[in-house]
């Protein structure tokens, strides 16, 4: 893959990221276990965030893997909380984002032109 699709792929991942966490603080944000709220949603994706922004390929991988969480929790919510439901949709589609943009390169790599 070229570094310029490797680059997008890596802004599009940290974008998401940043949006989730941000989503994630705004929902949470009068939980009455508002610290355990953070630490368990709003902190590992900027932990995430951190990495992508430094280049690692370990950060693109276990962020995918936690956008499969993410989607699952969305999805979850959406359905069972009607009144949290926007937010869920928005966590639905952050993740669904976070979960292509972290395996964009990989796919690319293997489905891609020789």
């Amino acid at each position: 893959m070229s570094g310029t699709g490797r680059r997008l792929s890596r802004a599009v991942l940290g974008t998401a990221l940043f949006a989730l966490s941000v989503l994630y603080s705004v929902w949470f944000h009068a939980d009455k276990h508002w610290l355990a709220a953070m630490l368990v949603f709003v902190v590992p994706p900027l932990l995430m965030l951190l990495g992508v922004l430094r280049g690692s390929g370990k950060a693109a991988f276990w962020a995918g893997v936690f956008g499969l969480f993410w989607f699952s929790h969305g999805v979850m919510s959406a359905y069972s909380q009607p009144a949290s439901a926007l937010y869920a949709w928005l966590e639905i589609a952050l993740a669904v984002t976070i979960v292509l943009s972290a395996s964009w390169p990989g796919l690319r790599g293997r489905f891609g032109k020789r």
